[in-house]
């Protein structure tokens, strides 16, 4: 358990911003929602497996049932889905990341008083200075980017509210559920929402290759599975402000991996923003 809590951090944010590339192959080949749906359908599906392998049951009291639905809307349905709809919709992907980067501060700020959380000044300086170094590294996203549409603002602001709702709700509300179980319940609330109003939209394109099935499978198995579950247990395990930090190294990991997989440039101003940003979560993780 030592050596999980020890590298769970650093997982987390490698695979959670792989996300991100992936979300690229899977918008050549499909309507984003309803890749979206089948994901999480899938995800609940292949986790209520492993539940009831392990001996766990996926009985929830009505409580527990209706808390994790609700996780399951803001993180799941509003958040993603927001942000990959307004990817969709036109929005750059590195403006979207800027915006959902002032999740921390948010729920840092808000943690205070709903949490009873404390921060100190080098708490308070580094959740300042890691958002400094996330607008560092994409500021070259908003030269390249075209007008952001209403529609598209709209969805990243909505994506901002669910993601930060859903993080408080788990620390005050959802930590004494069983993990796997709440799980499997927020996915497949989340999974039947989309799905649904793909149905309604008449939007369930979906073209199945060789990428898009890869694209799935990574979506499913490492950034629906085992992100979310690394992201809900250390919710669990740490303050809300600690864990909500590592998000900051998101863009930042996310332009390394996109320069190793796809030969973008980083530039000497990423590289500072990188290091910045590093810092900023290092001073918020210590206690």
């Amino acid at each position: 358990m030592k050596i999980l809590e020890r590298y769970a951090p650093g997982i987390f944010v490698v695979i959670w911003a792989s996300g991100f590339l992936v979300a690229k192959y899977a918008f050549k080949n499909s309507d984003v929602i309803y890749f979206l749906s089948i994901r999480l359908f899938i995800a609940a599906g292949i986790l209520a497996i492993i539940t009831k392998a392990l001996g766990q049951s996926l009985k929830l009291a009505g409580r527990d049932l209706l808390i994790s639905i609700a996780i399951g809307l803001f993180l799941h349905a509003i958040y993603l889905g927001g942000v990959w709809q307004a990817i969709a919709e036109g929005s750059p992907s590195g403006i979207a990341s800027v915006i959902t980067s002032l999740q921390p501060v948010l729920v840092s700020l808000l943690a205070i008083r709903l949490l009873g959380e404390s921060l100190n000044q080098k708490q308070v300086g580094g959740l300042f200075l890691g958002l400094g170094g996330v607008f560092l590294v994409l500021a070259p996203a908003f030269s390249r980017a075209g007008e952001m549409t209403v529609v598209a603002l709209v969805l990243l602001l909505a994506a901002l509210t669910g993601s930060t709702s859903a993080t408080l709700m788990q620390k005050k509300l959802g930590h004494s559920i069983p993990l796997l179980a709440g799980t499997t319940y927020q996915f497949l609330f989340a999974a039947i929402l989309l799905g649904g109003y793909s149905l309604a939209t008449g939007k369930t394109s979906i073209q199945w290759n060789l990428e898009s099935s890869l694209a799935m499978a990574w979506a499913v198995v490492v950034t629906s599975l085992i992100a979310i579950l690394l992201l809900l247990w250390m919710l669990t395990r740490g303050s809300a402000a600690r864990v909500t930090s590592l998000l900051y190294l998101v863009p930042p990991m996310t332009a390394i991996q996109a320069f190793i997989l796809f030969g973008e440039k980083l530039n000497p101003q990423a590289l500072i923003g990188i290091a910045m940003t590093t810092v900023g979560v290092a001073l918020v993780q210590k206690r």
